[in-house]
């Protein structure tokens, strides 16, 4: 395997959905209001964070300003930071607009929420099976330059900085048993606020875009940025294996993959 590049990398990561199963009561609620049933795990890279950065202020300023916006309630929160789901349809139309011509690449991991595969692969626990998706989005990522700096989109006053690290440490072991080599690169991981790092609006757009591909059937978001993705893996949907790992050769294309079952049932361990 090639040396990595003596060159630095950034990830920015974030998700859509949530790894939620189950309600206080223990009752199964995947697929119910209020839960879904995929979590959608994503990254950009790129090797140039700043005029991606710099492109996001320039229209988050350009949007503020516009006296067509005044006295939206939701612009409040778009002069934080975009979010594709709070955003209004005029504003989210031009950050689309913008993102299809900045300079990244993008990668996914959809998980359908399958009880048995939960309850069999993660014990029921929350944490691991959001962790195991964090592995596998990460595992084929982090060999190619010599610096990588993983940002995660911070949720909510619960420190994840540790189990996210193992987690990505974990995808590049099962790389090295995987190709028999050993990485040698050097991965930064730390937790930021969307307020601080405009690239983490750039993923929670292009999550949304895949997140209502697969829950809506509608592409039209995915086509407009769809140059950009250079992996989608659909991970739990085993009837299409292989051709559920979605390349620039094998394109997504939301006609192609199983239909979601979209009520709280069970499913076969994948």
């Amino acid at each position: 395997m090639r040396k990595p590049k003596p060159s630095s990398n950034w990830f920015f990561v974030d998700e859509s959905g949530d790894p939620t199963f189950y309600d206080r009561k223990g009752n199964l609620i995947v697929g119910q209001e209020g839960c879904s049933s995929i979590l959608v795990l994503g990254f950009i890279e790129t090797q140039q964070p700043e005029p991606i950065r710099q492109a996001l202020q320039w229209l988050q300023s350009e949007v503020i300003a516009d006296p067509y916006f005044e006295g939206v309630p939701s612009l409040a929160k778009t002069a934080v930071a975009f979010h594709a789901k709070d955003d209004l349809p005029e504003i989210r139309y031009r950050v689309f607009k913008l993102l299809s011509d900045l300079d990244f690449k993008a990668q996914f991991v959809v998980a359908r929420k399958i009880e048995r595969v939960f309850r069999n692969s993660f014990h029921a626990n929350e944490g691991e099976f959001y962790d195991h998706l964090v592995s596998q989005l990460f595992k084929n990522a982090l060999h190619r330059h010599q610096l990588n700096h993983v940002y995660f989109a911070k949720r909510g006053s619960r420190s994840r900085q540790v189990p996210l690290s193992n987690a990505i440490r974990r995808g590049v072991a099962q790389f090295e048993k995987h190709w028999n080599t050993r990485v040698t690169s050097d991965v930064t991981v730390q937790a930021q606020m969307p307020k601080g790092e405009p690239c983490l609006s750039v993923i929670d757009y292009m999550n949304w875009a895949v997140y209502r591909a697969f829950t809506l059937g509608e592409m039209r978001y995915y086509r407009q940025v769809e140059q950009h993705v250079s992996l989608l893996v659909d991970l739990y949907d085993t009837e299409n294996y292989p051709k559920n790992w979605y390349t620039r050769k094998n394109t997504f294309d939301i006609k192609k993959i199983t239909p979601l079952q979209l009520g709280p049932v069970t499913g076969r361990t994948a």
